[in-house]
């Protein structure tokens, strides 16, 4: 259904503005709703944008109701897993309640796909587990939780009102656009990534390293990462399989290889050919140790394979749009 209206909401946060881009190169009118809290509007450069919050059903209403889309690509939402341990009650409030409103609008609209950024945090704290969608379920933060509550959400609406989804769960996402146009940029900056090429550039001190006393290789935290552009990919892939009438269905996202935060350190210093300025701090709350995940249903059934999503790409590409890019600075 190339050309169709789809409302990306989160549309100027980093995973969301890549989404409208790969939406827009596919053919599809991207529409962007952010609240911009935490997004950008310099990043909405490929379709309409709608500034409302979640949290507002009227605006919600208002916006089905002029843009009539055929689907929405849904990640909107709180992401910084230590505020989430802290502030349970904002994420409970902002992640579900939103999502709620979001889910409750599309179906009045008759609105019947939906795609949902979820995240393996649900799995909770599994080393040595190679994670797939049928593994156990533990959040260990409120982050997790509320996606894992969402999800559910989505299950019971398809039950009753016929909502159709695909539930994409996926941890560390990197890198960007390799146009230069959208990249990594948080505010307050949180990822490690972005964080550590600041600290390579000289905007901040130095990066800390949270906790180095996990039970993994080296004492630091072990995640997989995936390159932005891949993972967008995948989203891309995931309307097409409900537009084609293939109904519900959630997927894991990752490459099968963790990296700790020492070799991401390390990784980077070999790519930009600097060193990293590390301090060690202590762990964040609600961090678990290892997360990796395998992606065999996205590859069988999508057709899904990660083609940057390699360390050396991601960091490459990242830095690339850090030094460069149109609202890096």
């Amino acid at each position: 259904m190339s050309g169709a209206t789809i409302l990306v909401t989160g549309g100027a946060g980093y995973i969301g503005s890549h989404a409208c881009k790969i939406l827009a190169q596919a053919g599809y009118t991207p529409v962007a709703v952010d609240n911009l809290s935490t997004g950008w509007r310099d990043a909405v450069q490929f379709g309409p944008f709608e500034q409302a919050d979640l949290l507002d059903r009227a605006a919600l209403d208002d916006i089905f109701a002029r843009h009539e889309p055929a689907a929405v690509m849904h990640f909107a939402a709180m992401s910084d897993v230590g505020q989430s341990v802290r502030e349970p009650g904002l994420y409970w409030r902002v992640n579900v309640g939103g999502s709620l409103n979001l889910v409750e609008a599309a179906v009045a609209a008759g609105c019947p796909h939906m795609v949902f950024s979820s995240t393996c945090a649900i799995y909770g704290d599994q080393d040595g587990i190679m994670l797939d969608e049928n593994s156990l379920q533990h959040p260990i933060n409120a982050y997790g939780a509320s996606k894992r509550a969402v999800e559910a959400m989505l299950a019971n609406f398809g039950a009753a009102h016929g909502l159709e989804t695909v539930i994409f769960r996926y941890f560390n996402v990197a890198g960007a656009s390799p146009d230069l146009d959208v990249g990594e940029h948080h505010r307050p900056e949180t990822h490690l990534i972005p964080l550590m090429l600041d600290a390579i550039d000289g905007r901040r001190p130095a990066l800390t390293i949270n906790g180095d006393d996990y039970d993994t290789p080296d004492g630091t935290c072990v995640r997989d990462y995936v390159h932005v552009m891949d993972l967008v990919e995948a989203h891309l892939r995931g309307l097409r399989w409900l537009q084609d009438g293939r109904g519900s269905r959630v997927f894991n996202l990752g490459t099968g290889k963790g990296f700790s935060v020492r070799q991401v350190v390390d990784y980077s210093a070999i790519v930009t050919n600097r060193q990293v300025p590390v301090t060690t701090g202590p762990r964040r709350e609600g961090d678990a140790a290892a997360l990796v995940s395998g992606s065999a249903r996205a590859e069988i059934e999508l057709g899904w394979r990660p083609e940057r999503s390699t360390l050396e790409q991601m960091i490459a590409d990242a830095w690339a749009w850090h030094q460069n890019g149109d609202f890096a600075q």
